[in-house]
């Protein structure tokens, strides 16, 4: 019994798939609008999340002083 063959081309991601449907559908302009917003989201989200860590640290450390 042989073996199956094995495939050359990776098959995409489903990022890469997605980008390639992205770029038949709109605008270069648009394209880097829209990634752009969605950078600043993660990056509004990241923010978000030292700022509650950064409280929780100075909640527990007035907590702790006499």
């Amino acid at each position: 019994m042989q073996a199956a063959p094995v495939r050359a081309t990776a098959i995409p991601s489903l990022t890469t798939a997605l980008r390639a449907v992205e770029s038949l559908l709109m605008s270069g302009g648009q394209r880097t609008a829209r990634r752009n917003a969605w950078t600043s989201v993660l990056e509004d989200r990241r923010r978000a999340k030292d700022r509650v860590e950064a409280q929780r640290v100075l909640d527990q450390n007035l907590v702790a002083r006499p």
